[in-house]
């Protein structure tokens, strides 16, 4: 019987942890869409060519997680640009230079005690900002412009991956609105010569 079982054993152990592995649950990760701005009426200039530059190179190290988005704020801003910016003129050309495009992670203090215990605390904060500039050269002249916007928000202990990455993108749709009210401002005051 002990040879038996001796020879046995081994199938035994490799079924038993194929049944383990089998059993593992994968991570459902969500489908984000995609951040648009097509939604907003295009701001028509009178250039022959829209550019997008960024000059912001993101460290892709901590405190910085704005390589972890799922619509990094940099991505965002080129969106904005190819949905907002339209080239109905002849000639000249309007280039956006994102400046700053960046998210930066802090941990916060959390309570200690008993009380804390049995409470759910916020945990990180994420700070957002993008600052970009506009400018236009063509036969009527030079212009530019600049916008920025910053936005932060706060998240409990016990966030998820898909609620992390969801609030990411939430944040960074907020961002970018509120970029977007700030350069259509800006244009309007000093750019309107270029508007069609």
């Amino acid at each position: 019987m002990t040879i038996l079982l001796k020879k046995i054993a081994p199938v035994l152990a490799v079924v038993f942890a194929l049944g383990l592995v089998a059993c593992e649950t994968p991570v459902q990760t969500q489908k984000m869409a995609n951040l648009t701005f097509g939604h907003l009426k295009p701001i028509r200039l009178d250039v022959a060519k829209i550019e997008v530059v960024s000059h912001y190179q993101p460290p892709l190290r901590a405190p910085n997680v704005e390589h972890l988005f799922p619509t990094p704020p940099a991505a965002a801003l080129k969106q904005w640009a190819k949905d907002r910016l339209r080239a109905v003129g002849r000639s000249g050309t309007a280039r956006l230079v994102i400046v700053n495009a960046g998210a930066v992670e802090s941990r916060l203090a959390q309570k200690t005690g008993l009380t804390a215990t049995f409470t759910k605390q916020q945990s990180q904060r994420y700070d957002l900002a993008v600052e970009a500039r506009l400018e236009i050269t063509s036969p009527i002249g030079r212009g530019q412009t600049s916008a920025h916007a910053s936005r932060f928000t706060t998240v409990r202990e016990d966030i998820t991956l898909n609620i992390r990455e969801r609030t990411w993108l939430d944040l960074t749709e907020a961002l970018v609105r509120d970029f977007d009210v700030a350069m259509e401002q800006n244009m309007r005051q000093h750019l309107g010569r270029w508007f069609k």
